[in-house]
């Protein structure tokens, strides 16, 4: 049966809940303390609608079933009984690595599982790979080649590859040891360069022929020792603690060096990539081969990271071929991979402008022309169509605290946003790019569902509203506010406010700013997003600010770079000028603001007390108190090394600072921080105690890391309510 519908009466055939427009009016209950702990939906529910298998309707709710909708007309019918959801599990397998009692086993899984297990046994159908068990020591970070003719994996600090049809071992490398890794990234490279909790270190030819591999020389790293306190069966088994011994290279220390290599797996032969052109201390920060497998790719930077070049390697002689080459006045991001393109030409994303655009090269890295230009930049590439020439990505030019989808010839010509308005649009492209499928929501719009035109970007027909829920209708609810903030020079900053429900002009109120403020990691996003605790201080009588810093602003690396070889100096000073103007226009009482944050938001807490008369409360937690006492990597992007910048390092140290300390200072960290050390907070503490500062308080969590053990978490929230709640007393008191 085929039902054809007039656009206002489309939306009748859904089971939609929460279509009523207007908003329920917000309710008077207050939240207690405890609520905070609980999980409390401050929006309704949004209606459900995904592109159907066909690739051309919208699957939604009918009735009490599912219905296809047809964009182009806006016909609705019942789905089609002969439309599966989905062919048939059996019948789509993939191939895996199973680690089994420390052996590998390859064996086959439905696609939708596909990928390495870590846990369960093998099918009757897996083949065993290898048959010593866990007796040389751990499998780790194994790799089926994307042919599936080969494993690779690490043991002992040595890359192995096995072969899947005769299983015979090949043992790449038999030097590695706990000062060389083989294949496998150390706590540095992985945590700053690779991704936190990705240690690959080697990477397959598509054609699994070839497998690349790094080897990080760890003996001129430092050593640091993590010490746990409460180890398992303290007093009643265990009298000592535990320590642990890691490589940690802080500012301005040694890092490891690294070499690449390949191994060609034919002949068993290995070609070691020559690198001598590059300084000694380079940083190999990606690795990748071209589609047809007939080249490896390396990203290489120098220490400081202010330039980055993307070389081309031969694998049958390790010659390196430079093709492009990134500069800043700065530092330069760790570039992306190419994208390529059937033609042989790829996509490469660059900041040299001072925001990230995408650029369309040639073979050998030449350069064809510039896709997208502008004072904004692209996120993220979304899709391409070569035939068509069209590129889709996401990007900030209609503004940095949202999110965006646009489409572009590859020609640079024709760029139209396909997501219109404000706020942050999570979108699904229909296969053949006529339609976008657009959930959105801003500050003050809980989420909407709407179909879009794919050429033009406008609206066809929404199709739900999530609304705010019943939450907001039975507390008294504070709405976030979106904010420009002009700093002391003009410059434009993003914030957000939230006030007390019961807010009156000409009241005075406790202000709470929450802060990260780290580069180019915004806090502040226009998205339908509420924390049930902020409810909470809003209702108790705080004045809740957020603000995305120039460097934390997401507009690009032109104003990212604003915090180069001085972090914190000018960041205080916009979060100043954020309070000044919230104590102006919102009343905030200047004598009761106070900062908080965890990691790099730690420390500005802390420096804000140290640097600055603005605040009377700072709960810094797990902060980075003087950088030299930080990772190479990370700093020295930021601030080069302290025997380039002692300047800057000493001007953003909290430690040397200590005795500046004004308002009241809550310090809170992990015993076992493996990230930022304890040993920040307890030289921080050896300076305030020397300087006679008693305007201090201190919590370590045992057990915890630089994320607390989840034990504790609650006790930390606790914690640091109870410090708050001094401000909600009365002016005079509080300026005491």
């Amino acid at each position: 049966m085929r039902i054809a519908l007039a656009p206002r009466l489309l939306l009748s055939c859904f089971v939609l809940a929460s279509l009523v427009a207007q908003a329920p009016p917000a309710g008077t209950e207050k939240l207690t303390y405890a609520d905070t702990r609980k999980p409390i939906a401050w929006g309704g529910v949004l209606p459900q609608a995904l592109w159907a298998a066909d690739g051309r309707h919208l699957e939604v709710a009918l009735g009490k079933g599912v219905g296809w909708l047809d964009p182009a007309t806006g016909e609705i019918q019942p789905k089609p009984k002969d439309q599966p959801a989905a062919a048939p599990a059996e019948a789509k397998k993939s191939k895996v690595v199973l680690v089994h009692e420390g052996d590998l086993w390859l064996d086959e899984v439905a696609a939708e599982g596909a990928g390495r297990r870590p846990r369960g046994k093998p099918s009757d159908q897996a083949v065993r790979l290898t048959s010593d068990g866990a007796a040389g020591g751990k499998k780790e970070e194994v790799h089926l080649s994307p042919d599936g003719s080969a494993v690779s994996f690490v043991r002992g600090n040595n890359l192995l590859v096995v072969d899947c049809k005769t299983q015979a071992v090949w043992p790449v490398t038999t030097d590695g040891g706990p000062e060389l890794f083989h294949g496998l990234l150390d706590w540095v490279y992985q945590e700053e360069l690779y991704g936190r909790g990705d240690f690959q270190a080697h990477w397959w030819s598509p054609d699994g022929t070839h497998c690349a591999f790094l080897s990080l020389d760890e003996s001129p790293v430092r050593e640091f020792t993590v010490v746990d306190h409460v180890p398992d069966g303290f007093l009643d088994r265990e009298r000592s603690v535990v320590s642990e011994v890691t490589n940690y290279p802080k500012a301005g220390d040694p890092n490891p060096f690294a070499r690449l290599s390949i191994a060609k797996r034919k002949d068993r032969k290995i070609t070691a990539v020559d690198l001598s052109m590059f300084p000694k201390d380079l940083l190999v920060v990606r690795v990748d081969w071209t589609p047809d497998g007939k080249t490896l790719l390396a990203t290489i930077q120098d220490r400081i990271q202010t330039w980055a070049e993307l070389c081309a390697i031969d694998p049958a002689t390790g010659a390196v071929t430079k093709w492009i080459r990134e500069e800043s006045p700065t530092w330069v991001n760790r570039p992306e991979s190419p994208t390529w393109l059937a033609d042989g030409t790829f996509l490469w994303r660059s900041e040299r402008t001072g925001y990230q655009h995408v650029y369309h090269y040639g073979p050998g890295g030449k350069l064809l022309g510039a896709v997208t230009s502008g004072d904004w930049q692209v996120r993220e590439i979304v899709r391409i169509d070569e035939p068509k020439r069209l590129l889709w990505f996401e990007g900030t030019k209609d503004g940095a605290t949202g999110r965006h989808l646009y489409r572009i010839g590859l020609d640079g010509k024709g760029l139209v946003c396909l997501t219109p308005g404000i706020g942050t649009h999570q979108f699904q492209l229909r296969d053949d790019g006529a339609f976008v499928l657009d959930r959105w929501s801003a500050m003050d719009q809980p989420p909407i569902v709407q179909l879009c035109d794919g050429k033009t970007g406008a609206v066809i027909k929404e199709l739900g509203k999530a609304g705010r829920g019943e939450a907001a209708a039975r507390y008294a609810f504070s709405e976030r506010q979106r904010l420009s903030i002009a700093a002391r020079d003009g410059y434009e900053l993003d914030a957000s406010v939230q006030l007390p429900p019961d807010w009156k002009e000409g009241a005075r109120y406790p202000v709470f700013l929450p802060t990260y403020s780290g580069p180019d990691a915004p806090t502040v996003r226009d998205v339908w997003q509420h924390s049930t605790y902020h409810q909470f201080l809003a209702q108790q009588g705080f004045v809740i600010l957020q603000v995305n810093v120039r460097s934390a602003s997401g507009r690009g690396q032109v104003h990212t770079g604003t915090c180069y070889q001085q972090l914190g100096v000018q960041e205080l000073k916009d979060l100043e000028d954020a309070v000044a103007y919230v104590c102006s226009k919102f009343g905030g009482d200047p004598r009761r603001v106070a900062i908080s944050g965890w990691s790099y938001g730690g420390f500005m807490a802390a420096y804000a007390l140290t640097h600055s008369d603005k605040f009377a409360l700072g709960l810094a937690g797990a902060g980075v108190h003087d950088w030299r006492l930080y990772d190479t990597i990370y700093t020295e992007r930021y601030m080069r090394t302290p025997q380039e910048n002692a300047k800057g390092y000493d001007g953003t140290s909290v430690i040397k600072a200590a005795k500046n300390l004004k308002g009241h200072l809550v310090l809170l960290h992990g015993s076992m921080d493996d990230n930022v050390h304890l040993q920040n907070t307890m030289q921080l503490l050896w300076e305030l105690q020397s300087a006679g500062k008693q305007n201090v308080e201190l919590m370590v969590y045992p057990r915890s890391r630089h994320g607390l053990n989840p034990r504790v978490n609650g006790h930390s929230q606790e914690f640091q309510w109870l410090r708050l709640q001094k401000l909600l007393a009365p002016v005079a008191a509080a300026g005491g």
